[in-house]
């Protein structure tokens, strides 16, 4: 018999707030152990919580960017478990009334495209972070507060593949919206997934794991590829899938058992007493939608049509919202759309990835590269000696004709200097031309080579391939 996976995703998406969901302490990332806490935080008696308002905001941003329903009326609930890095014993989030239901997101996968229905966005606090070390625990309370949103996804998912690409726009969408960074080794981007298998064909769901806290999209990918095999390995061996929390061990290459799965009843969710319920106007929805930015999908599909780019330059272009707009900006100081892209696909891109930087670190501006092309396109320059100059330009940020001028890499064009050069190269390979004149003409890709060397790349490669043609004819 065979097997279909069925996937669920729930990610937590830390917001860029500047403070914590119900108090003023910062929620900057990197900064001593516990020096971003105050009594509402860390949970001291009496204390009541404020609900920072740019939480509701970016939620809303959120759930209207993945096509949800915004709820005119929602409110708090206590979620109460016990652990050592949830002091008040109880998480505020949001239970029977989340912000925003009933979403989607389209994904493309191997040329098919799926809609992955979201169930429910809502919002909540972070809980703080436990360090264990070789003989104890300790526990930093600097995250404990900060404000999350949850998107859970309906079990529309089928196979790791898509789950990676469901990530992978999510992501996309969060920082086109700049509500979230999208880190996930920084722990502000996570993902539990729910997977189950049944008979292909069947519309009952089995039971399910849940996997906990997966920090890439490769380890989405190999997690849940791992745990459909295992499911289906159990099932065919006689075995029962038992309903628990799983981890991913990305060193051993599997998922262990952590837990029995906890229902919903475990947590004894209840109206949240201290914060009142919370009633959105339309005016503000609208507002925040009139207010949103161009999303990826919109982004490619504008790419293609306006600035005519295959299918995949717009793809990889928009996947960034900073990319896109670097990419528009030296569109619009006049550089022809192919052009910028294979530049940018190629030399730029290959900068970022080595270093690991967003393409707003880096000291070359659009600018900059109009300015390069510019220079190639007025024949001061060839495009090899073109590309030998921009890693400096990116760098250190400094102009390409300056650098040019200083290291003298003016591209040769006086025709009867390269004439001259011509000469002496086919008298040096007499061989190699008589071949070329009895029907070898791949050699003249070897000429060329040659006078390259010569010049140390600094020949006019036009000029040239037009002196050795009409020589060897």
């Amino acid at each position: 018999m065979n097997y279909e996976a069925v996937i669920g995703l729930e990610i937590h998406a830390q917001l860029l707030t500047e403070t914590k969901i119900f108090c003023g302490c910062s929620t900057r990332f990197g900064s001593e152990p516990n020096t971003q806490t105050c009594p509402v935080c860390i949970g001291m008696p009496g204390v009541l919580p404020v609900l920072n308002r740019r939480v509701v905001e970016f939620a809303i941003k959120t759930g209207l960017a993945m096509n949800c329903r915004i709820s005119s009326y929602s409110r708090f609930a206590r979620k109460n478990y016990f652990y050592p890095d949830l002091p008040k014993g109880y998480q505020i989030s949001q239970y029977e009334l989340p912000i925003c239901e009933k979403g989607y997101i389209d994904i493309t996968v191997d040329g098919t495209t799926r809609r992955v229905g979201i169930t429910r966005i809502h919002m909540e606090e972070d809980a703080g972070k436990n360090i264990h070390e070789k003989d104890c625990s300790l526990v930093d309370l600097n995250r404990a507060g900060v404000p999350l949103l949850e998107i859970v996804t309906e079990p529309d998912i089928r196979s790791p593949q898509e789950a990676s690409a469901f990530m992978k726009k999510l992501r996309a969408i969060l920082r086109y919206l700049r509500v979230c960074d999208g880190n996930m080794e920084q722990g502000s981007l996570r993902c539990d997934a729910n997977v189950s298998i049944r008979p292909e064909g069947s519309d009952e769901l089995g039971t399910k794991t849940e996997i906990k806290n997966i920090n890439s999209f490769r380890f989405v990918e190999k997690a849940l590829d791992y745990e459909i095999k295992r499911q289906i390995r159990v099932i065919r061996d006689g075995g029962e899938i038992v309903q628990e929390t799983r981890l991913w061990n990305s060193e051993t290459g599997k998922t262990e058992s952590m837990r029995s799965k906890e229902e919903a009843h475990d947590y004894r969710y209840f109206p949240e007493p201290d914060l009142v319920p919370l009633e959105i106007k339309r005016e503000m929805v609208e507002e925040i939608k009139a207010a949103l930015p161009e999303l990826p999908d919109e982004k490619k599909a504008r790419f293609v049509r306006d600035y005519k780019l295959p299918e995949y330059d717009a793809e990889i272009l928009t996947e960034e919202r900073s990319i896109a707009e670097w990419f528009e900006e030296a569109v619009r100081l006049g550089a022809r759309p192919k052009e910028v892209s294979n530049w940018m696909l190629t030399e730029i891109m290959r900068y970022l990835n080595e270093t690991g930087k967003e393409i707003e670190e880096i000291d070359l501006r659009p600018p900059q590269l109009v300015e390069l092309l510019e220079l190639i396109k007025g024949g001061t320059i060839s495009r090899n000696i073109a590309k030998t100059i921009l890693p400096e330009m990116i760098s250190t940020g400094r102009p390409a004709e300056e650098i040019v001028r200083e290291k003298g890499l003016v591209q040769i064009s006086d025709t009867s200097e390269l004439e001259a050069l011509v000469d002496e190269i086919l008298s040096k390979n007499q061989k190699e031309a008589q071949r070329y004149r009895e029907g070898e003409t791949k050699l003249l890709g070897f000429f060329v080579g040659q006078v390259m060397k010569a010049t140390k790349g600094k020949a006019n490669p036009k000029i040239v391939n037009e002196i050795l043609r009409k020589k060897l004819s």
